[in-house]
């Protein structure tokens, strides 16, 4: 008898399709919609060099990063289908020049342009997590330290730190994320309204 090969490999070609399916890939987000700023007093009458936000490395991946409070707050722990578009830093980086920009008129400057600088604003990101106090509420932690040198003198004007937290409408992902971008506009906001409140004491 002969051996029934065209329904064996029928069979095997349905066990490769009833294989593993592809994985879904992780859900990717970025903090909206690109702002538009309007111009906004005190003006920034001097050169503003404003580098890249920095952050520490456990922060400068895109990784969404919570932690579970109530179990154990020293644990940072990402969500494994749901991911930034990039670094929160660089996320942030680009929101915080575009403020910027709208309140100067001396001109806002990157390190690319090669440009001399009035000043430098450094903007340090400690902190970007969502905090869970209970398994179902949530909020965003966002928390940074922002300096401004004068160029000429190489002396430090002026330094402040920025703690935000808002409450996640969500403790899941998708509120983590609809917090951060809100408390990171708001935290740029701080630091771009202090970053021309200082500017201009320092003019008079």
């Amino acid at each position: 008898m002969s051996k029934p090969w065209p329904v064996l490999g029928a069979l095997l070609l349905a066990g490769c399709a009833l294989g593993p399916s592809q994985k879904d890939a992780p859900a990717t987000y970025d903090l909206g919609a690109p702002r538009s700023y309007v111009a906004s007093q005190p003006r920034i009458l001097a050169s503003l060099l404003v580098h890249a936000v920095t952050a520490p490395a456990w922060l400068d991946t895109p990784a969404i990063v919570y932690r579970l409070n109530y179990q154990d707050a020293a644990r940072q722990q990402a969500y494994a289908n749901s991911r930034w578009a990039a670094a929160p830093a660089a996320l942030l980086t680009q929101r915080l020049r575009g403020r910027l920009a709208a309140a100067s008129d001396g001109g806002v400057i990157v390190a690319a342009d090669g440009a001399r600088a009035d000043y430098t604003l450094r903007v340090e990101l400690e902190d970007f997590s969502q905090a869970f106090d209970a398994a179902d509420a949530s909020r965003a932690v966002v928390t940074a330290r922002a300096s401004i040198v004068n160029v000429a003198t190489r002396t430090l004007l002026a330094q402040k730190s920025f703690s935000i937290e808002r409450t996640a409408a969500s403790a899941n992902a998708e509120g983590g994320v609809r917090a951060l971008g809100s408390a990171g506009d708001e935290m740029i906001e701080a630091v771009a309204t202090w970053a021309a409140a200082s500017l201009a004491r320092e003019k008079k």
